[in-house]
């Protein structure tokens, strides 16, 4: 017999393993006869004398929802591995007396804004964004690594004929080398900054996945396969194999056919990114740029930029007028009286 502790909610069908991956806690080295703990929102579970693969599936149908890269309110790795050096730095600032650099703030005759947009992100500042991201995740990564890749070891598929030096998996590189590497495949390759963000998500979605984690020895080629698939799925006049073959000369078009297709087994061929999700991963590259102070220069709002604003503002207000109209009662009481005032902004 088969005992289950605890509580499950009912939450319909499951789902299947392949449309979410196996959970980090699920590894095939589970006993069928070991106590299995799992505590989250103070709700304990154990599960005893349960095959593995019955637990691989309550494990993943449990952690779905936990698991930044497919719901948009898990947190996102990267920001929590970013934390303690976060901590770190504020300490720093504090105990030395230098502050961080100042921000312009907007006053009445002068708006202060970015180009920068979860629409239209800047590309520059994506990237530089998106390498300190993976820069925590090797830095902060875990002591035990996880399981190995032989795809992704540079050492076994070297990117180039120059030889691989043997301690080439012990040293972390720098938030500056890892952004010349994306930067240069970017722009080779012409990519948006979208296509960074989703490059992001596939990586952490692969760290959760397939249970390893990201390294000195593994981070380029994991980079690239990512940024491979990201940008078939994103742009529409996708960049071919052959093509990263001109941009990185001495790797072969069978070896990129062989990174594409064992990344999508990783993924278990999960690459479906929702709007929320993108979003989050967005807004939390925002926050970790400002704790890093690599916020992007803001600059005063042009006339042109303001003329935009009030043609799109304007559109908006004509789209949503007949639901604030049906929405306004005809009659209130005056006693607690709470209603929404329009006010149409002028920039000038």
């Amino acid at each position: 017999d088969h005992w289950v502790f605890g509580h499950l909610p009912n939450q319909g069908p499951s789902p299947p393993i392949a449309q979410f991956g196996r959970a980090a806690s699920s590894r095939k080295s589970l006993g069928g006869s070991k106590l299995l703990p799992f505590k989250n929102d103070g709700v304990d579970i154990a599960y005893n004398d349960i095959p593995v693969t019955d637990c691989d599936f309550i494990f993943t149908e449990l952690n779905m929802e936990y698991n930044p890269s497919d719901h948009p309110r898990a947190s996102t790795i990267f920001l929590s591995k970013s934390q303690p050096d976060v901590r770190e730095k504020r300490k720093s600032l504090f105990i030395n007396h230098h502050g961080s650099r100042r921000r312009k703030h907007s006053s009445c005759s002068t708006i202060f804004l970015d180009d920068n947009t979860v629409s239209q992100p800047n590309l520059k500042f994506t990237i530089k964004c998106v390498s300190l991201a993976i820069y925590y995740h090797i830095k902060n990564r875990y002591t035990d690594g996880g399981m190995q890749q032989d795809i992704f070891d540079e050492k076994l598929h070297p990117l180039s004929k120059s030889e691989v030096p043997s301690d080439y998996d012990k040293h972390n590189p720098e938030q500056k080398q890892i952004y010349r590497f994306v930067r240069t495949l970017f722009s080779a390759a012409q990519l948006t900054a979208e296509c960074a963000i989703v490059t992001l998500v596939y990586v952490e979605r692969l760290l959760t996945y397939a249970d390893i984690d990201i390294g000195p020895g593994n981070w380029k080629r994991m980079l690239l396969g990512a940024i491979l698939l990201a940008s078939k799925v994103w742009d529409d006049q996708a960049v071919w194999n052959v093509d990263y073959c001109q941009i990185l000369k001495d790797i072969t078009v069978e070896d990129m056919n062989e990174l594409e297709r064992q990344f999508l087994e990783l993924l278990q061929f999960n690459i479906n990114v929702p709007s929320s999700v993108y979003a989050k991963y967005y807004f939390d590259l925002r926050s970790l740029s400002e704790t890093n102070n690599l916020s992007f220069p803001l600059e005063p709002l042009s006339q042109d930029k303001a003329q935009r604003l009030e043609a799109i503002s304007r559109l908006c207000d004509d789209k949503y007028k007949d639901t604030r109209r049906a929405g306004k009662k005809r009659s209130a009481s005056v006693d607690n009286l709470v209603g929404v005032r329009w006010v149409p902004a002028i920039l000038s």
